[in-house]
């Protein structure tokens, strides 16, 4: 085992971070030491790299960055007995308490003191990192390490687009960054007949068409309601997965569901939000759900069959691999849109 590791940290209140050697971490008392084989950046990250106000008040420099991971248990800590090295995982990032009202009534992924692999404490861009052994996912060997990176952004897919069946239903998606994209491909894994995908950037919306989209909108230069209600007969959609963030496409998304349809939220906006809600969600009797991230733990399995059994193509969504070492690229790569979703490799001098 090496003394030092490679590991880009987040060093100054600024745009970027720095590569730099540091400590291998020992797992104390319940965890275990993974060493990193692929990481895959998020949203978040992004946040953090780029230094924005919600990363100012949140994170405490400095910090080694990153939360989505897949590797092998290199060693375990004091009182680990279900895990053994070798094995090969991923984690969990909600980092729970255990004992508030929410942990101890089966919502754990809400937890009231809950911290973040990552952002409240030091993450996995690095060659080893230290988990919860309680987070721990042992993932399938059918799975590649890329792909096997990308389980916790899908375990927010899934929970997205299944707060319901879909089955049979039309689905309009607003948003196609990489969960947008991942939410199309589970969508369409799961049944849903006519999936529109709303989303500016070009390159995007062409992944989305080839994820399994059958029509594509530029909201720039379409109307998104009435491409909708066009391609349904008048009805308007039966879900909406709404990704993006922007005020307009939540109202518009809003619109386009017919009466009596479900919308699943899982995007974050800057600031308020303002909706005529009697118009658009109670006297039309929509059911909207806060999307939070992943259920604890049951969504895992699902997101580790779905890519297991070939039902979940991730070939085209994990557009871009890089080795960690050209960290810059990759993240002004992210910067720019014109991605998938984006993995680091870790290759330990190999």
């Amino acid at each position: 085992m090496p003394e030092t590791m490679w590991a880009i940290v987040k060093t100054k209140p600024e745009e970027g971070a720095e590569l730099m050697q540091v400590p291998v971490p020992s797992p104390g008392p319940g965890e275990v030491l993974v060493r990193v084989q692929a990481t895959s950046i998020c949203g978040t990250d992004l946040h953090i790299w780029e230094w924005n106000h919600w990363a100012e008040q949140r994170i405490h420099l400095p910090q080694t960055m990153g939360h989505e991971l897949a590797g092998r248990i290199e060693a375990l800590g004091e009182g680990v007995e279900h895990l053994k090295p070798g094995m090969f995982v991923s984690a969990e990032t909600h980092i729970t308490c255990g004992h508030c009202y929410q942990c101890r009534t089966g919502r754990p992924e809400i937890c009231q003191n809950l911290r973040i692999l990552g952002v409240d404490t030091n993450g996995v861009f690095a060659e080893y990192a230290v988990v919860p052994a309680e987070n721990i996912i042992i993932n399938d060997e059918r799975i590649p390490p890329d792909y096997a990176s990308v389980q916790e952004p899908l375990g927010n897919a899934i929970d997205t687009v299944l707060a319901e069946d879909v089955a049979g239903k039309p689905v309009l998606i607003t948003g196609l960054g990489p969960v947008g994209l991942l939410a199309v491909a589970v969508a369409k894994a799961s049944g849903a007949t006519h999936i529109f995908a709303s989303e500016p950037n070009a390159y995007r919306r062409a992944l989305a068409e080839e994820v399994g989209a059958t029509r594509v909108i530029d909201p720039l230069k379409e109307d998104v309601v009435e491409v909708v209600l066009e391609g349904t007969e008048g009805n308007g959609v039966e879900v909406l997965l709404e990704m993006s963030g922007n005020n307009r496409a939540l109202a518009d998304g809003l619109k386009a569901v017919t009466p009596g349809g479900r919308a699943s939220i899982l995007a974050l906006y800057n600031g308020d939000v303002t909706l005529d809600l009697n118009d658009l969600v109670v006297l039309r009797g929509i059911r909207v759900y806060g999307i939070t991230g992943r259920k604890m733990f049951s969504t895992w399995y699902k997101a580790r069959e779905f890519l297991s059994s070939g039902r979940l193509d991730l070939s085209k969504i994990v557009t871009h691999r890089f080795p960690f070492r050209e960290f810059r690229e990759a993240f002004e790569l992210m910067k720019s849109g014109n991605s998938g979703k984006v993995v680091l490799l870790w290759d330990h001098g190999e």
